[in-house]
């Protein structure tokens, strides 16, 4: 016998059909068209799952939606740390960079670092540490002397005015992890590229 407040509910003869059919276009603003049946279907499985501890006094609605919810997060997590389809991670070495590939790495890190020097002085220095170094946040507040979340602070800043350089400056595509994959420089009106 569950306790007064958890007596278990279900939907007033709702059928899952319907809940789906709800569900999807809110699940379609949110992942890629390739995953929108997996969301739907894993957010129906959870539903009824919880059914059982949904209380007599949640609404059905919010319930079901903040389901929805987590499975589209967990769904982004999995698609973030999936592996390339066809690629052994523990088999296949990763193959080695083409000179083509180290002439564009070259290039993107000359670039890199004439961005961080238009930076102002302190998101400059933080983004040199941090970024161009290597050093923990940690290392970096310490050797500036002042706190790690203060660190962490003007990174984030400098990374964000960064951002705005480079998308001044260039059009830039990148993968569904969010790297770089492409840019193109942008033309001032004077015909010639920024710099």
């Amino acid at each position: 016998m569950l306790p007064a407040g958890l007596l278990p509910v279900t939907p007033p003869a709702v059928p899952w059909s319907d809940v789906a059919e709800r569900l999807r276009p809110f699940v379609a603003h949110r992942v890629p068209p390739s995953d929108i049946d997996d969301v739907v279907q894993d957010v129906l499985v959870r539903m009824h799952r919880g059914l059982p501890d949904l209380r007599d006094d949640d609404r059905f609605s919010a319930w079901m939606f903040q389901v929805a919810r987590n499975a589209i997060v967990d769904a982004g997590r999995k698609r973030i740390h999936a592996p390339l389809p066809g690629a052994d991670l523990d088999e296949t070495p990763a193959a080695p960079a083409s000179d083509d590939d180290r002439e564009a790495a070259t290039a993107l890190a000359g670039c890199v670092s004439l961005f961080v020097a238009r930076l102002p002085s302190p998101y400059r220095e933080a983004i040199t540490l941090v970024e161009l170094e290597g050093k923990t946040a940690r290392e970096a507040a310490e050797m500036v002397g002042i706190t790690v979340s203060g660190m962490k602070s003007r990174v984030q800043r400098g990374r964000a005015q960064l951002r705005e350089l480079f998308e001044r400056c260039c059009e830039i595509a990148v993968d569904v992890r969010g790297k770089p994959t492409d840019f193109t420089p942008r033309c001032q009106p004077s015909g010639k590229t920024c710099s």
